[in-house]
């Protein structure tokens, strides 16, 4: 029973952490008029670069992804069927890009460990309780799918189909991942 408990307090922690940090992004407001790429990169650009750096861990790095994944969505305006499909094409990109960016690390490491560094600024650091740091120190211990899947959730607020859709990934994988995630980072809490 205890378990369960600290588990469920777990799960809570990290909930509350990256519901805190996209609540402290906001969401500006919809645009009058048609949807513009312009329209878009103002109301999307700092979640998506703040989900850029729970995924890779430095900001230079994030906004390097998120640069990435407007420009393609440039590129392929004209194939574009809504403001939805951009935003979930932006995720998307934003996700891959990451991946990315974490393999060619993983390549240029020669498969050694990687460094853990704390990439936040002073600022975001300071505004985050310490428990909340405590969560998102941990949740850079977990292996990338696990944590897309956890940020993508929690951060970005996303269902299991979404999730599934922005990491090419079943539902199923989603549910699983998400529950080996959550584990994990109680036991990496637990040993704090």
């Amino acid at each position: 029973m205890v378990g369960s408990e600290q588990s469920s307090g777990g799960i809570a922690r990290v909930q509350d952490t990256l519901t805190n940090l996209r609540i402290q992004d906001g969401v500006a407001p919809p645009p009058t008029g048609p949807l513009t790429l312009e329209d878009l990169y103002r109301q999307h650009r700092m979640r998506l670069v703040r989900l850029a750096l729970l995924l890779v861990d430095e900001p230079a790095t994030a906004e390097d992804v998120v640069q990435e994944a407007f420009t393609g969505l440039h590129r392929n305006w004209s194939n574009l069927r809504d403001a939805q499909a951009a935003v979930g094409y932006l995720r998307t990109a934003v996700v891959n890009g990451s991946r990315s960016v974490l393999r060619r690390r993983k390549t240029a490491r020669d498969y050694t460990p990687p460094h853990v560094a704390n990439a936040r600024s002073a600022e975001s650091l300071a505004m985050l309780t310490a428990e909340h740091q405590a969560v998102v120190a941990a949740l850079s211990q977990l292996p990338p799918r696990q944590r897309e899947v956890l940020v993508l959730r929690y951060y970005g607020d996303l269902t299991e189909a979404e999730i599934a859709e922005a990491t090419g990934i079943s539902k199923g994988t989603v549910k699983s991942t998400a529950s080996r995630a959550l584990d994990a980072l109680q036991k990496i809490m637990a040993a704090r």
